[in-house]
């Protein structure tokens, strides 16, 4: 054969195959395919493949290369080339580990720019970066004597059975996947995601057609029903707290409040008072008379409208019946520092009424001194404690204790030369009236909260009984020190804050307290040990609520084994109990409309005194007594 002939013969071999790789591009229109074996006629039987991954996710689509040819080899005699390329697409990477390679068979993998491009723009844009693509070119070279045709399917006869059924699987697994078009759903949820707004805090109000807002109140808008406009309303006056200053230290002139300048009969008004004695020991040591004879006694005290005498501007917080046999005189502190006097035995109301002011608040406690009768002794929440001397015309000042409030006292000797003050706070104090100044002897702590009533024993006069919020303690004034007190007894079996706490008036064998649980407690102090014993518990309502005077229950000083307290009752009334828990008798009346917190009993006459919230005195008189 010529030299020129074999040429052409080449040449003519070479345009045969290009030809079918062009019509295979053209029919190609999908935009995957899927890996299969593809049969090539070659000269030697075993083929090498190699497969060269990328990722479309670092390549811009119009940037892909794909890979030259990785090798080839140079025989000594020129092999005619039969070229077939063949791409193939898939979703996943084949591992490196399918490269098999024969010692005897190359195959070049080769791809042009052009056609990876073409087909690049074929694939669907919302694919996801995880597919991946391949593409295999396979060269197989024969000699110019074989020309076999090309049959679809590559011989894997090189590859080993678990090769071939992983490249499978590998290949169903990627048609699968792109089937579930997972890709096309997460760009959809990204877009929802995207467009969705966050709720506003604030709902838009709708708007009006007519612009006509919605109805009001006419009184709102501050006009009348004609459309005018109202006048502005005055501005009320702005409260100032009312802090009643303390009144200077030291004594005070006794002026009264409520009457004209008449120095006469002011005059006769002390004169009275200062003529005042102090009652026979023989009515004040008569024994105790019995029940019936009592009952006989209260039966005749009544109550009428000339007994009915408005004395303070403010509640009544105190009461003290003077114990004159021959005048009438009730003395009442209330709630604004004042101290009235009422003598009953004057004919007009108007003149037997003084009200005098030596305190700045509410007066808690109120006594006629047992030594002097012309003397009267008042404590109050100021921290002041004040005796009254009717013959001088003066408010002398006997303790002062400007950082504490003052609740109760009592006299620890039946002379008055000493006291014993309950404070607010808990704390009590011991004062000597007979050394100069205001001061204490003696301040000691408690372990009570507060301190309400203080009450001294009628015959052991060293020992006294307290009355705090839920504990009643019964102290020796011998063993008071500076520090904290310990008392010697304690009455437990109250629940709730306790009003009042008294021995009875003549032996002191008995004690009856008043407690916010709505029952009245009588013991037995007939001795002083560890424990007073619980004799009898009264069921009598004590809840007097906010604007009303606490109830007290007071023993009466003619019959100690009797009781006299407030009552919250309709009609209005003022009760006595006996010890053992039985009713005596109830004061009543048409003029009695209001309930009387603080009652007080006359030592040796039938009379009795009751004080309101609104500064009355309602006295219950036998007309024996009168």
């Amino acid at each position: 054969m010529s030299r020129s002939g074999a040429a052409a013969e080449k040449a003519d071999s070479r345009q045969r195959p290009q030809m079918k790789v062009n019509d295979y591009k053209e029919n190609q229109n999908i935009a995957y395919v899927s890996l299969r074996p593809v049969q090539t006629t070659v000269l030697i039987k075993t083929a090498k493949v190699y497969l060269a991954p990328f990722s479309l996710s670092n390549y811009q689509l119009d940037q892909l290369m794909c890979p030259k040819s990785l090798s080839e080899k140079n025989s000594n005699n020129e092999v005619a080339c039969k070229k077939t390329k063949i791409k193939k697409t898939c979703r996943r990477i084949i591992p490196p580990k399918m490269k098999n390679t024969s010692s005897k068979a190359e195959s070049t993998l080769q791809n042009s720019s052009s056609a990876v491009h073409t087909e690049s723009n074929k694939l669907q844009p919302k694919r996801t970066a995880d597919a991946m693509n391949l593409s295999v070119d396979v060269e197989s070279s024969q000699d110019g004597d074989s020309d076999e045709d090309t049959t679809p399917g590559l011989d894997f006869s090189g590859l080993s059975p678990y090769e071939r059924k992983r490249l499978k699987n590998i290949s169903e697994n990627a048609d699968f996947f792109a089937s579930l078009q997972l890709s096309e759903s997460a760009a959809r949820l990204r877009e929802m995601i995207e467009k969705r707004q966050p709720p506003k805090s604030k709902r838009k109000k709708p708007k009006r057609e007519n612009g006509i807002g919605c109805r009001r109140s006419m009184r709102l808008l501050k006009v009348d029903p004609s459309g005018v406009s109202l006048p502005a309303a005055p501005t009320p006056p702005t409260l100032v707290a009312d802090e009643t200053p303390l009144l200077p230290p030291g004594p005070l002139e006794m002026t009264f409040e409520n009457q004209e300048d008449n120095n006469e009969r002011f005059k006769g008004f002390l004169q009275t008072w200062a003529g005042m004695s102090k009652p026979s020991s023989k009515n004040t040591e008569k024994g105790l008379s019995s029940i019936k004879s009592y009952k006989a006694n209260l039966n005749g005290m009544v109550i009428s409208e000339d007994t009915v005498y408005k004395v303070t501007t403010g509640p009544i917080f105190s009461m003290a019946l003077h114990p004159s046999e021959t005048r009438t005189l009730v003395a009442v502190g209330a709630k604004f520092g004042q101290v009235g006097l009422c003598d009953l035995t004057q004919q007009s109301k108007e003149d037997g009424v003084y009200v005098f002011h030596p305190h700045s608040q509410p007066v808690s406690c109120l006594y006629f001194s047992p030594a002097n009768p012309a003397h009267i002794l008042s404590l109050s929440y100021d921290g002041t404690l004040r005796c009254g001397d009717f013959s001088r015309a003066i408010f002398e000042e006997v303790y002062r204790n400007e950082r504490s409030s003052f609740s109760s006292f009592d006299f620890l000797a039946e002379d008055a030369s000493t006291l014993i003050v309950g404070h607010w706070d808990g704390n009590m104090s011991l004062v000597d009236r007979r050394t100069p100044g205001t001061s204490y002897e003696k301040l000691t702590s408690s372990s009570m909260g507060k301190i309400r009533t203080v009450h001294v024993h009628p015959v052991h006069r060293q020992y006294f009984i307290t009355a705090g919020l839920r504990d009643t303690h019964i102290y020796d004034a011998r063993q008071l020190n500076s520090r904290r007190s310990q008392p010697l007894i304690s009455l437990t079996e109250h629940t709730k804050s306790i009003a009042s706490a008294y021995f009875s008036p003549l032996t002191g064998n008995r004690v009856v307290t008043t407690c916010a649980d709505c029952n009245l407690r009588i013991f037995d102090s007939s001795c002083i040990s560890s424990k007073i014993p619980l004799l009898t518990t009264i069921r009598h309502n004590t809840f007097t609520g906010r604007w009303l005077t606490r109830f007290q229950a007071m023993w009466d000083p003619k019959q100690e084994d009797c009781v006299i307290v407030g009552s919250m009752a309709h009609p209005r009334r003022v009760e006595i109990f006996h010890e053992t828990g039985k009713r005596v008798h109830s004061f009543g009346g048409e003029c009695l409309v209001s309930v009387c917190s603080i009652n007080a009993m006359h030592p040796t006459r039938y009379i009795l005194a009751g004080g309101n919230s609104s500064g009355k005195v309602h006295v219950f008189m036998n007309e024996k007594s009168c």
